[in-house]
């Protein structure tokens, strides 16, 4: 379904923005923005930039959200050894048989998802979209229980 004139209202919990840093976090940022471009790529030329950077932030942070929720499944899935039900090896073997990963991101993917149960302060700003998948992978690399927080400071305000 295309975006023909619609626009949706997106709300995300939390809302950074590079090019727009006066805003700064904002709680229930919640704002009209298009729907997604499938069939006509020049549906959003209309579109305001601000809405167009605001649609980009939001879909960012769904995106981030979603790939937690992905991380805490796979964990899940490890942990019960779903992936002997195939007669494979180990999970990342699965997800890449499963899911069309490369085999190195389908073992990045197991080890960040163990690696998020020991650390909630990186694991709740992951779920919430303020933190990316490759900051958070940088992190997870790194990060411990007692460092966490100080790791976790940095990260949000870097690129």
């Amino acid at each position: 379904m295309g975006f023909r004139g619609r626009t949706a209202l997106y709300c995300i919990k939390y809302q950074y923005s590079a090019s727009h840093p006066e805003k700064g976090p904002m709680s229930a940022s919640c704002y009209a923005a298009p729907d997604t471009v499938s069939e006509n790529p020049d549906a959003h030329r209309g579109i305001a930039i601000d809405q167009l950077d605001d649609a980009i932030a939001a879909l960012s942070a769904r995106i981030n959200a979603s790939t937690y929720e992905l991380l805490v499944l796979i964990r899940e899935f490890d942990e019960r050894a779903g992936w002997l039900k195939w007669g494979l090896e180990s999970c990342a073997q699965w997800l890449h048989w499963r899911c069309d990963l490369s085999r190195q991101a389908a073992r990045e993917k197991v080890r960040v998802a163990h690696a998020l149960k020991e650390l909630p302060a990186i694991a709740i700003a992951f779920s919430d979209g303020r933190l990316s998948y490759s900051k958070v992978r940088a992190l997870t690399r790194v990060a411990t229980p007692s460092n966490e927080e100080a790791l976790l400071s940095f990260a949000r305000k870097s690129t």
